[in-house]
């Protein structure tokens, strides 16, 4: 994966880079197709905001989140692309988070026995 971070209006402190690179990284176990990620981190006046977008096979996924800290911002937009991830995963899939299965189980298919039996 190709992490690109960009500073909007401020300087990039070494430790905001890092701590930004090693939050992204964690996506990965999320999802391993993630073919690359640009992080914008732009200051404002009274606010902070960070802004993911993922590029992953077939679609992008983005997120944007402000706050007053931007470690706070960053941690924030994670989580959200983080659902994102999931719910994208699962897409692929064809999963249903809430059931845990992947096609709902019918009472009818649930009274049949595992085994036929055969009588010689």
């Amino acid at each position: 994966m190709r992490i690109t971070i960009t500073a909007r209006r401020f300087k990039l402190q070494e430790n905001i880079k890092n701590f930004t690179q090693r939050k992204v990284m964690r996506l990965e176990k999320f999802y391993n197709g993630i073919i690359d990620a640009e992080v914008i981190l732009s200051w404002e006046k009274f606010y902070r905001m960070a802004e993911i977008k993922l590029r992953v096979y077939g679609a992008t996924l983005t997120s944007q989140e402000r706050e007053e800290d931007m470690r706070k911002a960053i941690k924030n937009a994670i989580i959200k692309i983080e659902r994102q991830l999931v719910k994208y995963k699962d897409k692929l899939h064809d999963f249903d988070h809430e059931k845990g299965t992947h096609e709902p189980v019918t009472e009818a298919e649930d009274k049949e026995p595992l085994f036929e039996s055969q009588e010689v």
